[in-house]
């Protein structure tokens, strides 16, 4: 049983097979039951919030649309005499919803595309 994926734990004199994974780091606990390892994920809630909003209609499309930008607005270069003085990238990505707020504002674009047919290359 050497080569085996299994493991034993010998306690009070009764033998217990444990699965034993290299992806999942495990935790015993005093009792010998493998106790999984928690995550702190405060935003979680809103992400999967974001995540769950359907666009069912024109309006709500429209005002996603509107609210959330297509670039990033905190990008800027600075010149001065036609030098680069100072270049700011971009900090949208620094945001720990960034993903979900634009895949929601792709979902409205997408709405608006395909459900109303509409011209969407202004919002682009």
């Amino acid at each position: 049983m050497n080569n085996s994926r299994y493991s034993t734990l010998e306690d009070d004199m009764t033998a217990k097979m444990i699965w034993v994974s290299k992806e999942i780091p495990l935790q015993l606990a005093s009792f010998g039951q493998p106790v999984a390892t928690v995550r702190f994920a405060p935003l979680k809630p809103l992400r999967q919030w974001l995540e769950g909003l359907e666009i069912r209609d024109r309006e709500t499309a429209h005002r996603i649309c509107r609210l959330i930008p297509a670039q990033c607005p905190f990008e800027r270069t600075i010149q001065l005499f036609g030098r680069t003085i100072l270049r700011i990238p971009p900090l949208c990505k620094l945001n720990p919803v960034y993903e979900e707020v634009v895949a929601l504002r792709f979902r409205a674009l997408c709405y608006l595309a395909d459900e109303c047919g509409e011209d969407i290359s202004a919002y682009c």
